[in-house]
This record gives C-alpha cells, sequence and structure tokens, in this order.
C-alpha cells in the first residue's frame, strides 16, 4: 500500500560529487522531483512519450536520476540504463544500437567522445537534443558536436542542492560559451562579499532561488548554515552577466586565483587551453610560490599530440593563452598528465591537484 505522503514531507537522501571535498548529504522532499520536471524536462528539453533517453550520469546522483528516472517516467518515455562506465565507446554503442533521442552527458565524455576516431556518422544516431554539465562546455567543443551530428547541446548548472539543472542553454538559442539563462521558476542573483549585487560584466557569488530547493545537510549544522538562507541557496559559483542576460561561469569559490592583485578564473584559462589542437582536457589552480600566486596548468594531450616534445609543447601553449587573454592570465607552469582527478559525476578535482603541491 502507498505511504500517505505530503509534497513537503522528506523524501530521499543525495549526497554531492565531493568535487570540493567531502561529500554531503542533501535531504530532498517528495515535491521536488516534480518540480524539477515541470521547470526543466517539459518546458526545456521538450520531453515526450516517444523519446528514448541515455544518461551518461547514473541513478544515484542528482544529475543522472533526473535524467534516467523522473524525466522519462513523468511522460511514458524510454529511458536506457547501462551498469558499465560510460567510456566513449560504450557510449557510442548505446547511441547506435538504441538510438536515444535525448542523451545527457558532461564536458570530458563529450570531449572523449569528439577525440575517438570511430565516433559515429551523423546518420547512425537518432540524437534531438543533448545536454551537459558539471563543468563549463567549451564554445570549440559544443560548436563541433553540433556541426558533426546536427543536434546541440545544452549547457546548464544545477547541484544536489537544487537536484537538477536552474541555468540553462535553450533548444533554438544556444549561446555557446555561456550557461545562458534561468530556468522558469528559478531566480539567480549574483552578489559580492558583502551581499550587494553585482554589475553585468563583473564576477559575483552565485545564489538561487526556486522550488526545488533541498531542506538542509544530514547531521551538518555548519554547512546547512552556510548554504540554505531563507529562500536563498548558496551555490558556491562565480559567475558573471554579460549583458544581454546568458551567465557566464568563472569557477567555483575556493578555486578562484589571484594573480598579481586581480582575479584570475582557471574556467577561462582552461576554456582557451582546450582550443589548442594538441589538447583533450586542461585544469588550472594556483600555486603559492614564495608568497605568490602563479597559474599552473595540467593538460591531458589528444592522442595525436601524444609524441610532441612536451617542453616544446609547453612553451607553445603559453604563447597561444598570451595572444587570447591578457598577460597576467596565462599559466607560468604546464605538466602533462595522463587524466586528471574527478568525481564520479565528471566534476573535476581542483583540491586534489592543490594537494599534489602541498604534500
Amino acid at each position: 500500500r502507498a505511504a500517505q505522503t505530503g509534497c513537503d514531507d522528506i523524501a530521499f537522501w543525495l549526497y554531492s560529487s565531493g568535487s570540493t571535498g567531502k561529500p554531503k548529504g542533501t535531504v530532498h522532499t517528495h515535491a521536488n522531483l516534480y518540480w524539477t520536471v515541470e521547470t526543466y524536462a517539459k518546458p526545456i528539453l521538450g520531453i515526450r512519450e516517444n523519446d528514448i533517453v541515455f544518461s551518461a550520469a547514473k541513478l544515484f546522483f542528482a544529475y543522472g536520476l533526473g535524467n534516467g528516472l523522473s524525466f522519462p517516467l513523468s511522460v511514458g518515455a524510454t529511458t536506457i540504463l547501462m551498469a558499465e562506465r560510460p567510456t566513449a565507446n560504450a557510449v557510442f554503442a548505446r547511441l547506435v544500437q538504441h538510438r536515444p533521442t535525448v542523451f545527457y552527458g558532461v564536458p570530458t565524455l563529450y570531449a572523449s567522445m569528439m577525440a575517438a576516431p570511430n565516433l559515429p556518422a551523423r546518420a547512425d544516431v537518432a540524437l534531438r537534443v543533448c545536454t551537459s554539465a558539471g563543468e563549463a562546455l567549451p564554445r570549440e567543443l559544443g560548436e563541433r558536436f553540433r556541426e558533426h551530428f546536427g543536434s546541440d547541446i545544452l549547457d546548464g548548472l544545477g547541484s544536489t542542492e537544487m537536484l537538477h539543472i536552474f541555468l540553462s542553454n535553450r533548444p533554438g538559442a544556444v549561446e555557446y560559451g555561456t550557461t545562458g539563462r534561468p530556468v522558469p521558476g528559478y531566480e539567480i542573483e549574483l552578489r559580492d562579499e558583502s551581499g550587494a549585487l553585482v554589475p553585468d560584466g563583473e564576477i559575483g557569488d552565485l545564489f538561487i532561488r526556486g522550488p526545488s530547493a533541498a531542506v538542509m545537510y544530514w547531521c551538518n549544522r555548519e554547512k546547512s548554515r552556510a548554504t540554505f538562507l531563507g529562500d536563498w541557496v548558496r551555490s558556491g559559483d562565480k559567475y558573471r552577466r554579460l549583458p544581454g542576460g546568458a551567465y557566464v561561469y568563472a569557477g567555483r569559490s575556493d578555486d578562484m586565483l589571484k594573480v598579481s592583485g586581480q582575479y584570475v578564473s582557471p574556467i577561462e584559462v582552461e576554456m582557451v587551453l582546450m582550443q589548442h589542437d594538441a589538447v583533450l582536457e586542461a585544469a588550472v589552480i594556483g600555486v603559492d610560490q614564495g608568497g605568490l600566486v602563479k597559474t599552473c596548468a595540467f593538460v591531458v594531450l589528444k592522442q595525436t599530440a601524444m609524441e610532441t616534445s612536451h617542453d616544446a609543447l609547453a612553451e607553445q601553449l603559453k604563447a597561444f593563452v598570451k595572444t587570447r587573454l591578457a598577460p597576467h592570465k596565462y599559466p607560468r607552469d604546464i605538466l602533462f598528465v595522463d587524466d586528471l582527478p574527478k568525481t564520479a559525476t565528471g566534476k573535476i578535482q581542483r583540491f586534489r591537484l592543490r594537494q599534489q603541491f602541498q604534500s
């Protein structure tokens, strides 16, 4: 027999991905799943009964729970579930065999897919719309994906605290290089350190107000009080708003760098590095060198660039960034690595990279 529950009754806990440290148990109510369907799945994705959906993120994460369970079940669509790790080859097999119309991925997966030699042809898949979350989607990656498959990737921002995406690009109005605009039903504010709103073009802390917000962190009063502020939720992300209304990701608050007295967004530097033909992935952190913060980039190379001299390529990449960003933003050190530390949802764990210099 079904339990007698109300919309505000506590329903389930989801643990955050741990991109900035220890995961936190995030407490959600019964109504929150409903709100993510009504505010995002239906109006943004246009999900319908004849869709076949496939999510790279698993059901035990907030992103995957909506993607693979509540969204398709809300309209009677078909969902594809995959037990194995979502490598490019595993995803290709499902895209070709089951021909999903909606695919939910993350930037690191899309980068691996586009760099793979066995990338399926457009005619072999049936993609109608794709989404991305977890990290900012590089402009060049989104444009190459659209050119190849004829389907846009809707880059968005969500969180375990809000259960799903609350800031997103729209079908037919994608602005690559941005995270789009607030999802209907959600309000966004960018605030400075004193709590005042920042003007367009300036970086501020992102706060969200919307119907799917969690109640608290389980058994973590200190973090709950710092994050859930009345109607508003502090996201821990830094953003700036363009004059036209779209939002551009600047990085996690803990990851922002101050170089030569000026703030540097690691995301901005990473985006430029990933425009280089040799680079598959990049992560930028700040390193304390004699009391001064200098930027250091960790770079994963594409297979085609593996044999290139690392010393020569490092100088090449520094020069590449200098021509596209202000001089103080280029990475002083570049380290080439086989892979980057990530959470199970594909978010880069920059704190683990910083730990390498502190140990």
